[in-house]
């Protein structure tokens, strides 16, 4: 055995220490540092040879050591927890912030809306009963009739608006899909080529699992890792990413709440036109927002105001105006189609804006006769009144509305507990890490207290044996 090979294994360890500390050095360097993962230096005892032969013994003991990998500390169960809990947490508090933004489009909150209108409508007209000669009782039932169908354009344009502006934003989220998706792609390029050629990787791979992280929230997709370090993104079965190759995707259907019933909104790829399955996140929310949720409540706001026009309607056109002249329709579309062709939110509006051609009277020429006016005042509490309609459909949005928030309350706590139990696993605790490079620096002490006990032995044996 030479004599000079503790020396070879005391230097091995000069380095090895030292290449600990920069570990734990980078640590505590990044400790704040979002989505960085821990990094622990992984060493391994120097052994003798495997083939030993006449003039390649060793006693095994002095070959020193060497740093075989700087390993990232992760929990590959806890990540897969954390990014399914992460896209069902981005789902739910869109899904939140959707039925939010109905309820404030409806007015559900607001206590001067359609309800009170409403109210006020039908007390106008109990008011032109007490006195159908009126010509103001008459005007106010037209300015009150006048001001709901605008409150219901105004709800029937902010659930219009609602819909273009969450159309915009899915696709903008297709667009940052496809950018994440092609910055994956690069990193798993990147992570390949530098593992292949021994060159650290493991900042590379933060990146790519923060980005990753950030498809599974737009998109609820899975992720699976490769033996060769990269890492292949699926979505809905179908791969988004695969190695260095990355697959796009575009949005497609209506650009208008009105045009959805023939045109639903959907995702797919780029190269077949197949349509994408998004099992949650942001975008996920979004279609469900565009293709049910809007359109949904518009169409029951549409039968609200249906059902104010038919049932008034029915009833205005029994009765006789101050002339005795039969009444005509009272609400409908600005181009005056009967209601049986279909009178929307969106369109209803008041026929009639002569006063005397209210039809208050119940019978031909009885113009102090408020019976028809009373009957048209009694309306708002009739089974199958818009009164009864438009409360049913607040009772319901609420208590989805609650749900929904509810939901999204819960599934906030259980992410950040995920969350923790990640940070617990891969994240840096300063106090482990001053503990290790106090240990570090022990151990190259040690090791350099070792070259200079060896450096001494051999001064006395070149220099002081003999003559």
């Amino acid at each position: 055995m030479s004599t000079f090979s503790g020396l070879s294994g005391a230097l091995s360890s000069l380095y090895a220490q030292r290449r600990g500390m920069d570990v734990t050095g980078q640590n505590i360097a990044n400790a704040n540092t979002e989505g960085y993962s821990r990094q622990r230096t992984e060493m391994q005892a120097v052994g003798g040879s495997a083939v030993p032969a006449m003039y390649s013994v060793s006693d095994g003991t002095s070959a020193g050591v060497t740093v075989s990998a700087v390993t990232r500390i992760q929990d590959a169960f806890l990540e897969a927890r954390g990014r399914i809990e992460h896209a069902q947490n981005s789902y739910l508090a869109d899904q939140n912030r959707v039925y939010t933004n109905v309820q404030q489009a409806m007015g559900a909150l607001s206590a001067t809306g359609l309800q009170k209108q409403m109210n006020e409508l039908w007390s106008a007209w109990h008011d032109l009963a007490n006195t159908p000669g009126d010509g103001a009782a008459r005007s106010q039932v037209i300015a009150r009739a006048q001001t709901v169908t605008d409150t219901l354009h105004g709800t029937h344009n902010a659930l219009a608006s609602l819909f273009s502006t969450t159309r915009e934003q899915l696709d903008a989220y297709a667009t940052e899909v496809n950018t994440t998706a092609a910055q994956v792609a690069q990193l798993n390029q990147a992570v390949v080529r530098g593992t292949q050629a021994g060159l650290p990787v493991n900042e590379l791979a933060d990146q790519r699992d923060a980005l990753v992280m950030h498809l599974t929230e737009l998109t609820g997709a899975s992720a699976i890792a490769r033996a060769n370090g990269s890492m292949d993104v699926t979505l809905g079965g179908s791969g988004l990413v695969s190695g260095d190759v990355a697959r796009q995707v575009k949005v497609a259907g209506a650009a208008r709440l009105d045009d959805v019933t023939t045109a639903p909104v959907a995702l797919s790829w780029t190269d077949n036109n197949a349509q994408v399955v998004i099992p949650s996140g942001q975008l996920a929310s979004s279609l469900e927002a565009l293709n049910t949720i809007v359109p949904g409540y518009s169409a029951q706001f549409d039968a609200v105001a249906f059902t104010l026009a038919k049932t008034v309607n029915d009833q205005h056109t029994t009765g006789y105006d101050l002339s005795g002249t039969p009444g005509g329709l009272f609400f409908g579309n600005p181009g005056g189609v009967p209601v049986t062709a279909g009178i929307t939110a969106g369109n209803i509006s008041v026929l009639i804006t002569n006063p005397d051609k209210v039809a208050a009277s119940s019978t031909t020429g009885g113009n102090l006769d408020g019976g028809n006016a009373d009957a048209i005042a009694g309306i708002g509490v009739s089974t199958g009144s818009p009164d009864r309609a438009f409360r049913s459909l607040v009772a319901d949005l609420g208590v989805t509305a609650q749900r929904a928030d509810r939901r999204a309350s819960v599934q906030d706590i259980l992410t950040k507990d995920v969350d923790s139990s990640r940070q617990a696993q891969s994240g840096v605790n300063l106090d482990e890490e001053m503990t290790n490079l106090i240990a570090f620096q022990r151990a190259y002490q040690s090791a350099s207290r070792v070259i200079s006990t060896i450096d001494s032995t051999l001064d006395t044996l070149i220099n002081h044996t003999g003559v």
